[in-house]
Order: structure tokens, then sequence, then C-alpha cells
């Protein structure tokens, strides 16, 4: 029984090695893919640079004097550019944690291999 088992798991483990960069760069891929995505709409939805720039000529606090709509609109323009730029930041983090995701194996191998080969 002992043995059978012993064999099972090996053969399972190694199905599994040959397997993992099959499923990183296939299922993994998509799944790691769609956190980025789901974490950027987050972000989007944090930061809503859409909503500012869609109430642009909307007075803030009732001013509806001509001081009050120029403030206004200035600090919404503020807003859209600032916002803009974090939203940018984001989508740009977004992307490095994915390309991470798809350089990390190879890194890892690359630096098995070069252990080896210093030995």
């Amino acid at each position: 029984m002992y043995v059978l088992a012993f064999q099972r798991l090996t053969i399972e483990a190694l199905i599994d090695v040959f397997y993992f960069p099959i499923w990183w760069y296939s299922f993994g891929a998509v799944k790691a893919a769609e956190w980025c995505f789901n974490l950027l709409k987050e972000g989007n939805m944090n930061l809503a640079p859409g909503i500012w720039l869609t109430n642009i000529f909307v007075p803030m606090f009732g001013q509806y004097d001509w001081q009050g709509r120029i403030i206004s609109f200035l600090m919404r323009v503020v807003q859209i550019i600032f916002r803009g730029a974090a939203l940018l930041a984001w989508t740009l983090v977004c992307l490095a944690l994915f390309i991470i995701w798809l350089v990390l194996p190879l890194l890892i191998g690359y630096g098995f291999y070069r252990s080896l080969i210093k030995r």
C-alpha cells in the first residue's frame, strides 16, 4: 500500500511540475489579468475623474453667481488633472503587476540556472 501511495504521489508531483508553466501562462495569466483589471476598476471608482468631467460646468455648493462658477470650473479642472494623473499612475502600477506576474517564473528559473552554473 505504501509503495502504491508513494508511486502515485511521485507521478502526480511530476505532472504538476510539468503542468505548472502551462497553467501559469494560460489560466493563471487570465486570472491575473482579471484581478489587475478589477484593481484598475476600483481605482477608477475611487478617483472618478469621469464624474468630475461630467459636472465640470455645474457650480459647486450652489454658488450660481459668476465668481462661484469660475471658481468651481477652475477647481474641477485642477481635480480632473490630478485625478487623471493619479489614475494613469494607478494604471501603470496595475500593468506592472501583470508584467511581474508574467516575468516572475522566468526570473526564478534564471536565478536557479545561475546558481547551478556558479558551483
